[in-house]
Parts: C-alpha cells; sequence; structure tokens
C-alpha cells in the first residue's frame, strides 16, 4: 500500500497558491492541477500528491491538532532552502533547520506552518554531518 494524497484545509487557497507555489518547487513538488479558486494539487518526488482546497462542507478550515504533514527532501541544504522560503512567504517558524537526534542519528528536519495553520515538516534522512 502506497499513500496516493493528502489533503489541506485552507480559508483563502489563492492567498495559500502563493505560499505552496513557492514552497514545493523548492523541493521537487510540481503542480498537476488547479481549479482556482477552490483547490490546485502538486505532485512530490515519488509520485504522493498534495492537494490544497477549500472544505467540501464550506466550513471554516482548522489545522488538526497533533496532525503534521512530513515532506522528504534530498539534502540538508534543500530543508534549509524550503523553510526559509516557506517562512519568506508567511509562513509560522515551529522549529528552526537542525538535527533532530531523537528521532535517529541521521534525522535533520525543520518545522512550519503554512498561512492556514497546518504543520509539516522538512527532512532529510541521510549523512548529517
Amino acid at each position: 500500500m502506497s499513500l496516493n494524497y493528502v489533503m489541506l484545509g485552507s480559508n483563502d487557497v489563492t492567498k495559500a497558491r502563493s505560499f505552496f507555489d513557492a514552497v514545493f518547487p523548492a523541493i521537487g513538488g510540481r503542480l498537476i492541477a488547479e481549479y482556482m479558486p477552490h483547490a490546485f494539487c502538486y505532485e512530490l518526488r515519488g509520485s504522493g500528491r498534495i492537494w490544497v482546497a477549500s472544505p467540501f462542507n464550506k466550513e471554516v478550515a482548522t489545522p488538526g491538532n497533533g496532525n503534521m504533514l512530513g515532506l522528504e527532501c534530498e539534502s540538508k541544504a534543500e530543508v534549509q532552502k524550503a523553510h526559509q522560503i516557506g517562512l519568506s512567504k508567511g509562513g509560522t517558524n515551529e522549529g528552526d533547520p537542525g538535527a533532530r537526534l531523537q528521532y535517529g542519528p541521521d534525522f535533520y528536519g525543520a518545522y512550519i506552518r503554512d498561512l492556514d495553520g497546518n504543520k509539516m515538516s522538512f527532512v532529510f534522512l541521510g549523512d548529517i554531518s
């Protein structure tokens, strides 16, 4: 079994689009669908997809407590770049880039919240020396 897609709710998909159009290409994502102003979809390396959309039930989009999207990066530099771009586009810092040895000897990550408060991590698993 593999993961096909993840859905992130947004209260302003057009505004969210400018954020993700900057962040996702920096980590190998490419836009594959857009239904503006309601939704768009990026495909990531390895074929997983992330949809960003207004909630189908027309209620307010809210981030889930304890939910986080983990995005694999190819290097420490890519983690740093994605984190920096996210911050420059209005994201909120949830953890600077760095080793997270509590998650293993090869775990390097950074954490951010998007414009709607959805939490994500940028992670590199490899030689972090």
